[in-house]
């Protein structure tokens, strides 16, 4: 998981995607055989204009498209690259290499990057995946809120500088665009919605900085109600603190004192270890794709002098895909909320 900013973060499924083939609408009328007559042919009928009935109808069979897959048509009206989103069946890794997570490794690192914020009061250090070609990535809020400047560094050791698009504090999201970056390689973002507990997972990020480290575990639960903070002040600034993002679960604090503005949101519980500067990165499934955003993370070191106790302990927390899948619109818009 992530931690928040300080060392920033506690705050924690491409396959293409393929239209349906719709059938044509309105169907053709049934065959009826040719009947020859001796008497006058009959004046062409005139071709009829379209209106607003076969335009509703044209807004229909796109209405299904987009329906019926889990690709974000809308995107390519809007001139964006496309979401890679994958269906229940995709895998991003063979299917022969399914749950190794070697291959996964391999397979997603690449749309796994490093965020660094500067702040006011110091830095910010995160995980961001990236969803299109063009350097569209997600990351955590909190990862990025208050920055002054923000620093991307790609699996391949390129930097690039990022602004923000939109960020939605109420769901701990942002959306950020690299400047001048082609040809990244998209994440596969699967779904969320079929997740089970047990389920094989492998967590992709920057904990302390260190760029591209992979942990694996499984998934501990679903549905776990996690508050944050959404006051930009908290947790920010590596330079005091220890860099945990402060949260709350199960009626307690950790990692802090969120403060009094605070928002609430379910998430996907896991064990494979998260740390700070984990926040915003991958949560990804066995056949590859992602199913959760890196959020939070417990860390017991200012609980206990114990060196046993200290670090990850097994307690992280992610959002699920298809929150972020479904708030993608309006951080595309422009949102600042």
């Amino acid at each position: 998981m992530t931690e928040s900013q300080g060392n920033d973060a506690q705050h924690y499924s491409s396959a293409p995607y393929s239209a349906p083939v719709h059938p044509e609408w309105p169907p053709p009328p049934p065959y009826q055989p040719v009947t020859a007559t001796t008497g006058p042919e009959p004046e062409p009928t005139k071709k009829r204009t379209r209106g607003p009935v076969a335009l509703l109808a044209a807004v229909a069979i796109v209405a299904a498209a987009v329906g019926g897959g889990t690709a974000y048509a809308f995107q390519e009206l809007t001139g964006k690259d496309s979401v890679a989103s994958a269906g229940t069946s995709t895998n991003v890794v063979p299917s022969s290499k399914k749950g190794d997570v070697a291959a996964i490794a391999a397979a997603v690192s690449p749309s796994v990057v490093e965020i660094n914020a500067t702040l006011d009061s110091g830095s910010s250090t995160g995980s961001g995946v990236v969803i299109t070609s063009s350097g569209e990535i997600v990351t955590n809020n909190h990862v990025i809120s208050g920055a002054q400047s923000i620093k991307v560094r790609t699996s391949d050791g390129k930097s690039y500088t990022a602004q923000v698009v939109g960020t939605d504090s109420s769901k701990d999201l942002a959306l950020i665009k690299l400047q001048g970056a082609s040809g990244l390689k998209p994440a596969s973002l699967g779904n969320s919605s079929n997740v089970q507990v047990g389920d094989s997972v492998v967590a992709i990020g920057s904990p302390e900085g260190l760029t591209g480290t992979v942990t694996s575990g499984i998934v501990s639960a679903l549905n776990r109600d996690v508050t944050v903070s959404t006051d930009e002040s908290q947790g920010q600034g590596q330079g005091g603190g220890d860099g945990n993002w402060p949260f709350q679960f199960g009626g307690r604090q950790f990692n802090g004192d969120t403060g009094s503005s605070t928002t609430t949101y379910k998430a996907i519980q896991t064990d494979a270890s998260l740390n700070p500067g984990n926040s915003g990165g991958a949560l990804i499934d066995a056949g590859g794709n992602i199913v959760g955003i890196n959020s939070a993370m417990y860390s017991s070191s200012q609980q206990s002098s114990s060196s046993s106790d200290a670090g990850s302990i097994g307690l992280g927390f992610a959002i699920p895909i298809n929150t972020v899948k479904s708030d993608l619109a309006k951080l595309r818009a422009g949102s600042t909320s």
